[in-house]
């Protein structure tokens, strides 16, 4: 498939629990549409150190902002902070954003996360992990998947989304109501 071809680069965050599908779905549309892939979960195998890996990521999506290509990343959106500052540096990088919110009911996804790590991660310290997530609001303009449907379809919402165009809602419109009765006005609306 070709690489993605917006009329603006993108930042594509993916956010959810562990466990949610953000990984299966980041790694997916990444390879299908050729973008760049930042996965902290990988990070985190190869460089057991938070503070190295930490910077290991910020020089690698430094390097990426550059190329305005459309970049996916996942597993760096857990709190609300994380995005508000994932999102700062993309647009003074003239990039994008669109938040990717892969919902998975919790035992699923506690589940999922408890058998992928192969006995590295009990049950007590996924129900840490999830309690550190926070969840987007509205004002955050989440695009909402589910990670149990099949990728096709997940991509297919999220291509909607990207592809649609945005248009500015107008604030300055104008109608006028039907011609004034005798002891009534004309209503205007702007």
């Amino acid at each position: 498939m070709k690489s993605l071809s917006l009329s603006q680069p993108h930042l594509i965050i993916l956010t959810g629990i562990k466990g949610s599908g953000k990984t299966f779905f980041a790694e997916k549309f990444a390879e299908t549409f050729h973008a760049p892939y930042i996965c902290r979960e990988w990070i985190d195998t190869v460089v057991p150190d938070k503070t190295t890996a930490n910077e290991i990521i910020t020089k690698q999506l430094d390097e990426l902002l550059k190329t305005k290509q459309s970049i996916v990343i996942d597993g760096l959106a857990g709190t609300r902070t994380d995005r508000v500052e994932l999102g700062h540096k993309a647009r003074e990088a003239g990039y994008d954003t669109m938040l990717i919110w892969v919902q998975t009911d919790p035992v699923t996804a506690k589940n999922r996360a408890i058998k992928d790590s192969k006995g590295e991660l009990t049950s007590s310290e996924y129900d840490k992990l999830a309690k550190r997530f926070t969840p987007p609001s509205a004002l955050e303009k989440p695009t909402v998947i589910s990670g149990k449907h099949t990728y096709a379809s997940q991509a297919k919402v999220v291509l909607k989304k990207l592809t649609s165009p945005r248009t500015a809602i107008s604030t300055h419109r104008t109608a006028t109501v039907r011609p004034a009765e005798p002891g009534r006005r004309n209503i205007t609306i702007r």
